[in-house]
C-alpha cells in the first residue's frame, strides 16, 4: 500500500513538474526542426539586397521567429533546444515531384522531438479543384512522413499571409494528424508587421517579409499554443 502511494506521488510530481515548466505533459523540445521557406531561412541573395542567412526579414538572427521560438522555449523548459532550420520551398513549388524522404533525409536522421510546419506562402494559388486536392494530398503525406520517423510533437502554422483554401486544408490534414494548428493569419493583415515598416530594402519582395515585430508575433503564437 505504501509503495502504491510512493508510486502516486513521484508522478503526481512528475505532472506538475511538467506543468511548471510551461510545456504540456508529454511535449518533449529539446530537439526541434523547423520546415519553411524564407521566413524561415534564406541564405545570402545579393541580387535581391539579401546579405545575411536566417530568416527573411528579421534584423538579426535572434529576431527571426526560429530564434525566438528556441529561446522561449529554453525558459519554458530549462533547457537550450538543438534546432534545424530547412528551406523546403521546393516542396511547395514541387507538390507532385518533391521525394520527402530523400530530400529530408537528414532531418530525419535529426530525431526531431518538436517539428514545426511553416509553409503555404510560395504555394500556386489554388484555383481549380485539381490544384487544391493535389495541395491537400501533398501535404498530407508530408505530415505523414514527419510522424512516421520517431513521432514527433507537430505544430503547423497558417500563411503570413491569410488564404483561406491554403490554410484551410493545413488546419484540416493538421487536425488529421494529431498536430496543433496555430493561425498567424491576423498578423499578415497589419503592415507594421512586414520588416519594410522598419527599414528600407532595396527589393520589395524582401521587405514584404515580417520584420522583427512579426517575427515576434510569430513565435508568440507557436510558444502559447505548445503551452498547456
Amino acid at each position: 500500500m505504501f509503495l502504491r502511494m510512493m508510486i502516486v506521488m513521484s508522478a503526481t510530481i512528475a505532472l506538475q513538474a511538467n506543468a511548471a515548466d510551461g510545456l504540456k505533459p508529454k511535449i518533449a523540445a529539446d530537439r526541434v526542426l523547423f520546415l519553411g521557406n524564407s521566413i524561415t531561412w534564406h541564405p545570402a541573395a545579393e541580387k535581391i539586397g539579401w546579405t545575411t542567412e536566417w530568416g527573411m526579414a528579421a534584423s538579426a538572427k535572434e529576431k527571426d521567429y526560429v530564434h525566438l521560438v528556441a529561446s522561449g522555449l529554453a525558459d519554458l523548459t530549462g533547457k537550450k533546444p538543438e534546432i534545424q532550420a530547412v528551406n523546403i520551398a521546393d516542396f511547395e513549388r514541387g507538390l507532385s515531384s518533391y521525394d520527402i524522404e530523400v530530400k529530408l533525409k537528414k532531418s530525419f536522421d535529426f530525431q526531431p522531438t518538436l517539428v514545426v510546419v511553416a509553409i503555404g506562402e510560395n504555394v500556386a494559388v489554388l484555383k481549380t479543384d485539381e490544384a487544391k486536392t493535389q495541395f491537400q494530398t501533398s501535404f498530407a503525406k508530408l505530415l505523414t512522413a514527419i510522424h512516421s520517423h520517431g513521432k514527433p510533437t507537430l505544430v503547423v502554422r497558417s500563411c503570413f499571409w491569410a488564404d483561406t483554401a491554403k490554410d484551410g486544408i493545413m488546419r484540416e490534414a493538421c487536425v488529421a494528424a494529431g498536430g496543433i494548428f496555430v493561425d498567424i493569419g491576423e498578423l499578415g493583415k497589419d503592415k507594421t508587421n512586414f520588416a519594410s515598416s522598419e527599414r528600407k530594402f532595396s527589393h520589395d519582395g524582401v521587405g514584404g517579409h515580417p520584420g522583427d515585430k512579426g517575427m515576434k508575433g510569430i513565435a508568440d503564437a507557436i510558444l502559447k499554443a505548445v503551452k498547456p
